[in-house]
């Protein structure tokens, strides 16, 4: 393995970032304090340019290169998740409620690291372009950013950002061609029926019953309505109904989620979705409102940007550490808008065997974080190398 020798060199102070954004989480929007850590580092590393602010609480850095040459995004996602710590470390949340179950610590203190080396070394022409984002957990942070202009006032060529991910081998880079996670819809839909006694069921029309067909019947789409070779998935994660024993009540309610990889068996599994909880309700004497949320749509890798990325992994981690054409992942991830605007790669890298993502007992393994940083680094400096 190739970590870089002067990140090697600040790696505790690396561990120590992390822990310190992992005791102070924030949410959504509202990384305040984390952005005022973000920019107190950049600030001490001498970055050429900090611009705060973007989208509420986001922050984006320059670092200039020796003469001119390719812009390169490089991105970490700074905001946390609504849960109660139990991990027990000794750096645990000092915020009831609130915690890094994701590992955005991580990765913005990886993208620190990265951004402390670029500006002390300058091993490259071109421009660094470091982007901490606010809101990837639900709030599309990434999307607001595009919409903010950040891509084209800043000129980004390409993008890349790095997840850690539990169960693979600490440090190992496994990247994805094309469609590395899923687009993340949610719906709704309400079952209007006719209530009364529930002695008398043959005088209602019965919602409660109407939701278990449509409730069955959507698990179908997926396998009765999609290529078998297809990668999607529709889960019911709520339906809620009444609350006594003895009364059929007017309305039932079905909520979920629906998950794809490729954007035109998102579209039609929105359109089946509709069509089969309409007609099934309507068969029974009922009513279907659908109300369908179009989320975050599938997080696509570039196929250059993809390759270019394999052989920065590759030089980093070694043939034995990489993984290409790795599994695909139905989660999905805001970093999908940067990509819709410029080219890049989503890349994962092994935590161990940590607890999963979004548990109340995971942590970030700093072993990691050298490892990621110098995979950022090295991105910014083969993309731009100095002429020799």
């Amino acid at each position: 393995m190739a970590i870089l020798n002067r990140i090697a060199e600040f790696g505790a102070d690396m561990t120590a970032w992390r822990r310190h954004l992992h005791a102070e989480p924030e949410l959504m929007f509202d990384t305040i304090d984390t952005a005022g850590f973000v920019v107190e580092q950049l600030k001490a590393f001498g970055v050429d340019r900090i611009e705060t602010g973007v989208a509420e609480n986001g922050v984006v850095a320059v670092i200039e290169g020796q003469g001119p040459g390719p812009t390169v995004g490089l991105r970490a996602d700074m905001d946390a998740l609504p849960i109660q710590e139990t991990g027990g470390v000794p750096y645990a949340s000092h915020r009831p409620g609130v915690m890094h179950a994701c590992g955005h610590d991580g990765h913005t203190a990886m993208l620190l690291g990265a951004a402390r080396y670029l500006a002390e070394t300058r091993a490259f022409q071109g421009r660094a372009t470091l982007v901490f984002q606010p809101a990837e957990e639900g709030g599309g942070g990434g999307r607001v950013m595009v919409e903010a202009g950040v891509m084209q006032r800043y000129g980004i060529d390409q993008i890349y950002a790095l997840h850690n991910w539990p169960g693979v081998a600490p440090g190992q880079i496994n990247i994805v061609e094309g469609a590395a996670m899923a687009s993340g819809d949610q719906f709704d839909i309400e079952i209007r029926g006719r209530g009364g006694h529930a002695a008398t069921p043959h005088l209602t029309v019965d919602p409660v019953m109407v939701a278990m067909q449509i409730g069955v019947a959507l698990q179908t789409i997926v396998s009765r309505s999609l290529d078998p070779l297809a990668r999607a998935v529709l889960t019911i994660t709520r339906c809620t109904a009444g609350n006594t024993y003895n009364v059929i009540p007017e309305t039932a309610h079905l909520a979920g989620t629906v998950r794809t990889l490729d954007p035109e068996e998102r579209t039609a599994l929105a359109e089946r979705l509709q069509t089969m909880a309409e007609t099934l309700a309507a068969g029974c004497g009922a009513e279907a409102r659908v109300a369908y949320h179009y989320g975050y749509p599938p997080t696509v890798n570039d196929a250059a940007a993809t390759a270019f990325a394999g052989t920065v992994a590759e030089e980093i981690c070694g043939a034995a550490g990489l993984q290409r054409n790795a599994r695909p992942s139905l989660a999905a991830e805001d970093f999908s808008y940067m990509l819709e605007a410029v080219p890049g790669a989503y890349v994962f890298i092994g935590n161990g065997a940590s607890a999963g993502l979004h548990t109340s007992d995971y942590d970030f393994n700093d072993e990691i974080a050298p490892t990621g940083a110098s995979f950022l680094a090295r991105l910014v400096e083969r993309a731009g190398p100095l002429a020799r």
